[in-house]
């Protein structure tokens, strides 16, 4: 459950603090004091794509917190020690930050995470239904996957998904061998030598580059021995050797020093020289014990360097790529059946068929099973949203079969929802219901149905009750009151009909402080939330009889 949401400057929220209570709770206010706000910083909180604009004028970043209980999901807290994200026990603390450049950094129980980490976090918290969300369920893949989720079959859903990429990849591999069979074996003859070939070379980049340094090195061993030699000469051995004569200068500069001290430091700096010259010579004889001017070693490198040039003409590749050019072979090889034989391959793709149609049958039976439910569901809650007699159905529409394969990645049918706004008219697809008004019922008829089998304990519904009023508004407020007693539900909403059956009323307004605009929320209690339904009744002059009739309302659900 929600229990506490933080915003700063956000849009036009400078700094807002909000605990949440379980049941349902109403958001209302004017158009245009910023009710959407709300859910929007939640929905960031929750992953979703935010930018520059998010950040309120003039301040260097947006930053939303917000704390769930989650003492009651053990699934979720299962997910959090999973990826390392642990808190508080039976707390979840999901943070947002946005700068004002559009820098975006995500947070759970104060570690850093990923967008879809926050995503995933959010599937298990909370579910948004949004004042549009009629225009999703007019996609075929969103009422797919609506049945799917309503009846807890998403993973066998993806199960299915996942045997189908299966079977077609090794489907189409075995067509290839078939229709190509003589080609095919010639290519794989040819790939084999060359797999065979290049793998006997034994190349390797990371020892392409001290081979070649070895080689170097021993190809000009004897001027690099001469070069150490002239070089321990001319720094220590020779008439007039450098080490000889800052030796003697030196001694001179100490006798000097009896007479004027300020010698030190030129000594200093000598002596200084004196070291670091001996350090050369020693590393330079060093160089020479070490360096060995081996002919028989030199011949085996430049005959390794001719193999590897050779072989990377051949492959027509630079000698760095000779690896990525094996890779390609054994790939290409495993395109074409590697090794194996057509035979081989057949019994391979008919097993994986085998197993997709299992699956893919087991996954249509529950869907079938679903799709009664919910349409009954949908079609009680038509009832009592203005549309008596009307119904709606969720038909399963097998796939035809193309090429001899009846199925795809998503099993074996379509789901398509269908509906009769009245008695004794023919069931439409939904896409093909022309009344904005009758969508926006239905779509409502549909969240809620599908949000008693939800498995997150927050339920945000945004404003999806536009495009109805009157005693269907009153219908709409008491369906979400009964969800309140199962889930934690908060309603952006536009109709005091609504609003007065919630068990706590939240009001936006927004005002210009210092020449700029605000947003606050006021959590309203008494009078107070009498006096808001009677604005949401009667506009910006409220009388008497507006706020009698609001108090009626408010007392009525009481």
């Amino acid at each position: 459950m929600l229990k506490f949401l933080g915003i700063r400057d956000f849009v036009i929220v400078s700094s807002l603090e909000l605990s949440f209570s379980a049941g349902f709770t109403a958001l209302t206010g004017e158009t245009g004091a910023g009710k959407s706000i709300l859910v929007d910083a939640v929905s960031l909180a929750l992953g979703e794509r935010g930018d520059a604009s998010m950040v309120r004028n003039g301040c260097e970043r947006a930053e939303i917190a917000a704390e769930f209980d989650i003492a009651g999901l053990p699934d979720m807290q299962a997910w959090l020690s999973e990826q390392g994200l642990e808190g508080d026990e039976g707390v979840c603390l999901l943070r947002r930050v946005i700068d004002s450049g559009g820098r975006s950094r995500g947070f759970i129980n104060g570690r850093s995470a990923t967008l879809q980490q926050l995503r995933d976090a959010g599937d298990r918290l909370l579910d948004i239904h949004g004042q549009h969300a009629h225009q999703s369920l007019l996609r075929p893949d969103a009422q797919r996957a609506l049945l799917d989720g309503y009846a807890g079959i998403a993973a066998e859903a993806q199960r299915v998904g996942d045997s189908y990429r299966e079977w077609q990849t090794l489907r189409r591999r075995y067509i290839s061998l078939s229709e190509n069979a003589e080609a095919v074996a010639a290519e794989s003859e040819l790939l084999r030598f060359q797999r065979n070939e290049l793998e006997s070379l034994g190349f390797r980049v990371a020892d392409w580059k001290a081979l070649q340094e070895d080689h170097a090195r021993l190809a000009h061993a004897a001027s690099l021995l001469e070069t150490a030699a002239f070089g321990i000469e001319i720094l220590s051995e020779a008439d007039g050797a450098c080490l000889a004569q800052l030796n003697a200068l030196t001694a001179r500069l100490r006798e000097g020093m009896a007479h004027d001290a300020s010698l030190s430091e030129t000594l200093q700096m000598l002596e200084s020289a004196q070291a670091e010259i001996q350090e050369a010579v020693y590393a330079l004889r060093h160089f020479q014990q070490r360096l060995d001017p081996d002919p028989q070693r030199l011949r085996e490198l430049e005959q390794r360097i001719q193999s590897v040039l050779d072989a990377a003409r051949k492959y027509r590749v630079a000698p760095e790529r000779l690896d990525e050019a094996l890779q390609g072979i054994v790939t290409r090889l495993a395109e074409l059946g590697g090794d194996a034989d057509i035979a081989d391959l057949q019994r391979q793709e008919e097993s994986a068929r085998q197993n997709y149609y299992t699956a893919a049958h087991k996954l249509t039976s529950a869907r079938k099973k679903a799709a009664d439910k919910l349409a009954g569901e949908i079609t009680a809650a038509l009832q009592t949203l203005a549309m008596q007699g009307g119904s709606f159905a969720v038909e399963l529409l097998p796939l035809a079969q193309v090429d001899g394969i009846g199925g795809n990645a998503h099993g074996l049918e379509e789901v398509e929802f269908r509906v009769a706004a009245n008695p004794g008219v023919p069931a439409r697809s939904l896409a093909k219901v022309a009344s904005g008004g009758e969508l926006s019922r239905i779509s409502l008829a549909i969240q809620v149905a599908t949000s008693k089998v939800a498995s997150v304990p927050t339920l945000i519904f945004d404003e999806v009750d536009s495009g109805i009023g009157g005693r269907v508004a009153e219908i709409v407020g008491k369906l979400l009151k009964q969800l309140g007693k199962d889930y934690q539900v908060l309603c952006v909403t536009h109709l005091p009909q609504v609003a007065a059956t919630a068990d706590h009323h939240w009001c936006v307004s927004k005002a210009v402080e210092n020449g700029v605009t605000l947003s606050r929320i006021t959590v309203l209690k008494g009078e107070q939330r009498v006096d808001e339904i009677a604005r949401m009744l009667g506009g910006v002059k409220i009388t008497e009889t507006t706020r009698k009739h609001a108090a009626e309302m408010l007392s009525s659900v009481a």
